[in-house]
């Protein structure tokens, strides 16, 4: 019993330490340098000053008053939201279709569908780049124009005309791709799990296949339903890579391309580097994450789906 408890506790104890380093000391520095007018990375000359809640107040301020920044708050909830959709009803309604495949077939579609993921970032990017690229050279431009639909090279993700729908649709479809095939997978692999016997009898009792998907295969994945809908979400509000290059790349706009999480990583490293209002606004997106982790957990039943199980087990 006691080599039973020390395997135990030395596998935790890896486990907490990761999460600590890696989670709780980053983040515990995050609030920190929200404290101090660190600028430049001039870490010498700013760690140890305390401005209190200055850059707070800044924060306010700018989101208040900065069109630009009003521009990153209306860009985060419409992208995280509409991306969440995708990826959450895309890759149920995408694992569906591949369940009722034949085995080959369903796995040459999965695979297709996992490219985008499989893909390094900038080179996913870089052919969303030609792609939505506003002049003669952008395949969007090449195949409205042979459709006889325009008649110059448009921009969906810059040209002021567009906005700020075009730069949302561009952000939304590229990140929309990339995870759909991750919900794809986990319900996919849901419906796999669930006895063969249960479909075959359905089907012998002569239910359809939509009774099947919602009175079998749905119900019987509430769990993981339950996660992607979660990790998808928390997910969605960090990411800013694949939208960072596309920026950068003058493919998308910045006042209406540019979520808060590109908007932190920007302040930080590329723009006016400034780690103290940077490390402010991750920490308030911070906030609001473990907010919306609790709230979705709550409005999906997790905590009737935590009760423990009835008789013996």
């Amino acid at each position: 019993m006691n080599k039973k408890r020390l395997t135990l506790a030395f596998f935790l104890s890896l486990f907490l330490f990761i999460v600590i380093m890696f989670y709780v000391f980053p983040l515990i520095l995050t609030v920190y340098i929200g404290f101090t007018p660190m600028k430049n990375w001039n870490i010498a000359r700013y760690f140890l000053q305390v401005v209190g809640l200055e850059n707070y107040k800044r924060l306010v301020y700018i989101i208040l008053h900065d069109p630009d920044m009003k521009g990153v708050v209306i860009t985060t909830v419409v992208f995280v939201f509409f991306t969440l959709m995708i990826n959450v009803f895309g890759g149920l309604l995408l694992a569906l279709a591949t369940f009722f495949m034949e085995e080959k077939v369903s796995a040459t579609y999965q695979v297709l569908w996992l490219l985008p993921r499989m893909t390094p970032v900038a080179v996913y990017s870089l052919l969303w780049y030609y792609f939505f690229h506003p002049t003669s050279i952008g395949i969007l431009n090449a195949i409205l124009k042979g459709l006889n639909f325009i008649t110059e090279p448009i921009g969906i993700g810059i040209d002021p005309k567009y906005m700020p729908w075009g730069a949302w649709s561009v952000i939304i479809f590229v990140n929309g791709l990339v995870g759909v095939s991750y919900g794809m997978i986990i319900f996919y692999s849901a419906f796999k799990s669930i006895p063969r016997e249960l479909i075959i009898a359905s089907r012998v009792d002569g239910a359809s296949t939509f009774q099947i998907i919602t009175k079998i295969l749905i119900p019987l994945t509430r769990w993981h339903l339950t996660f992607v809908i979660v990790w998808q979400l928390l997910s969605l509000l960090t990411s800013y890579a694949h939208i960072f290059l596309l920026l950068e790349w003058r493919i998308v706009s910045t006042s209406w391309g540019q979520p808060w999480a590109l908007y932190v990583f920007r302040t930080a490293f590329s723009t006016i580097k400034d780690q103290g209002l940077a490390a402010t606004a991750a920490v308030i997106l911070s906030i609001i994450g473990i907010t919306l982790g609790i709230l979705s957990l709550k409005a999906l039943g997790y905590e009737k789906m935590m009760t423990e199980p009835r008789g013996d087990v």
